[in-house]
C-alpha cells in the first residue's frame, strides 16, 4: 500500500510587531534632535578671548592690581588737609562725614593727607605728631606687612557686594586691593626704620571715634 506524504511548509519569521518600529523610529528622531539642539546651544570659547576671561575663576590679585590706581587717584584728589578735616571731625562727626566721606556701613571712609613725626610703631603700626592736629585725636598709619581694613575698597563708594559672587570674594577684594597699595606705596620704604622721621601720608581712614584715626595710605613720602 502505498503511503502519501504531504509537502513540508517552511514557517515564515515573526515580524517585529508595527507598534515596536514605530516607537524604535521614534526615539531615534529624538535622540538626534538632542543632539543637534546640543550643538546649537554650544559656544565655542577661544582662549585668551574676553568670553575665556569672563568665564575664568575670581582672581582678587587681579582685580585688586586693576582697581588700586585709580582708587589711589580717587583719594589723593579728595584728600583733605589734616588741620581742616581735625577741628571738623571733633565739632560735628556726622557733618564731616557728609562734607568731607564717603558713606560706608559702619561709619564714613574720609581721605585726608598729613605731615608729622613718627612715633613708635608695633606691628607696623605707627602714631604720627600730625602738623595742626590736635592732641586730643591719634593719628595712626599702617605700613604693614599686614595692611587690615577695607577703607580703600570702601573709599571711592562704588565698589559693592552685589558686584561679587559671594561674601568671600567681596572681602578678598578688599585685601587684595591692600597688597597692591603695599605693592606700589610701601614696599620700597624702609617702614622698620621710620620712626622719629618726618613723613606726608595721604590716605583714608573709617570715621568711628572722631579722635583715632588709623590711616590706611596711597602715598608715603619720608623727609
Amino acid at each position: 500500500m502505498t503511503q502519501s506524504t504531504a509537502p513540508t511548509s517552511s514557517t515564515p519569521a515573526p515580524k517585529a510587531p508595527a507598534s515596536s518600529r514605530r516607537g524604535l523610529i521614534v526615539s531615534l528622531a529624538f535622540a538626534a534632535a538632542v543632539a543637534v539642539g546640543i550643538v546649537v546651544d554650544t559656544t565655542v570659547v577661544q582662549i585668551g578671548s574676553e568670553a575665556d576671561a569672563r568665564q575664568q575663576a575670581f582672581s582678587p590679585d587681579s582685580y585688586g592690581e586693576g582697581e588700586f590706581p585709580r582708587i589711589q587717584a580717587f583719594v589723593q584728589e579728595n584728600a583733605v588737609d589734616a588741620a581742616t578735616l581735625a577741628p571738623a571731625v571733633l565739632a560735628d562727626k556726622n557733618a564731616a562725614a557728609e562734607e568731607y566721606g564717603t558713606p560706608a556701613s559702619t561709619g564714613a571712609i574720609l581721605p585726608v593727607t598729613v605731615t608729622g613725626v613718627v612715633g613708635e610703631g608695633k606691628s607696623g603700626v605707627y602714631t604720627l605728631t600730625a602738623e595742626g592736629v590736635s592732641e586730643e585725636i591719634t593719628v595712626r598709619v599702617q605700613t604693614g606687612p599686614a595692611i587690615n581694613g577695607t577703607e580703600l575698597r570702601d573709599a571711592p563708594g562704588d565698589i559693592a557686594f552685589g558686584q561679587f559672587k559671594n561674601q568671600i570674594e567681596y572681602q578678598d577684594a578688599g585685601s587684595a586691593i591692600n597688597r597692591a597699595m603695599k605693592a606700589a606705596v610701601l614696599d620700597g620704604i624702609d617702614t622698620a626704620g621710620l620712626s622719629g622721621k618726618t613723613i606726608t601720608v595721604t590716605g583714608a581712614f573709617r570715621l568711628i571715634n572722631p579722635k583715632n584715626w588709623m590711616i590706611t595710605p596711597v602715598a608715603l613720602e619720608v623727609k
